[in-house]
């Protein structure tokens, strides 16, 4: 079997069960969290897409301080529920973002040979921002999902890894179910 066929299923397989986790609120959606990326990232280096690979990495870590997060907030009802964004976190958010799609933007176009730098660093730069918000359960992290989705959709299509692009396909209209489900469960213990 080939590899790239190989990587895309096991990663399919395992984002599935990682959004069926978040979707649910569930904490072993870290765990997974912690695991799927290593998967991704193989695959994303031999598809040429750099920052996604690296944000691989970031995922790991993210994966373990989540799990963390989320446990603590377990002890404590109120920091374990489903809230908005304050507002006031709204501009640093933003801010965090853009500068990370310039670093990111830069460092690909400048470092590598890749094709797609604008949307890698992109996607890249807003899975950062969503998912610190995920670990903090903020219903707009689904928002900021489907944004990461629907571009890498058109990215993983472009860069020749369909069944990956098509698990973002099913993120993107799952994002949208995830959105209104953590909405109407605004302040409930998770």
């Amino acid at each position: 079997m080939d590899w790239m066929l190989l990587l895309q299923i096991v990663g399919t397989t395992l984002g599935l069960l990682y959004l069926w986790l978040e979707y649910k609120a569930n904490i072993w959606v870290w765990v997974i969290g912690a695991i799927m990326p290593v998967v991704h990232g193989v695959l994303y280096l031999r598809a040429g897409i750099y920052a996604d690979a690296a944000m691989q990495l970031y995922y790991v870590l993210a994966g373990v301080y989540g799990l963390c997060v989320w446990m603590r907030g377990s002890k404590n009802p109120k920091e374990s529920a489903i809230n908005h964004t304050p507002q006031g976190w709204i501009l640093p958010l933003v801010a965090c973002y853009v500068v990370l799609h310039i670093a990111l933007y830069f460092l690909l176009s400048e470092f590598t040979d890749s094709r797609v730098p604008l949307l890698d660093s992109m996607s890249t730069a807003l899975s950062i921002v969503a998912m610190w918000m995920l670990s903090r359960k903020l219903v707009e992290q689904w928002l900021v999902w489907l944004v990461v989705d629907m571009i890498s959709v058109g990215l993983y299509f472009y860069k020749g890894i369909p069944l990956t692009a098509s698990l973002y396909l099913l993120y993107s209209a799952l994002a949208v179910v995830g959105y209104m489900r953590w909405r109407r469960n605004v302040g409930k213990v998770s």
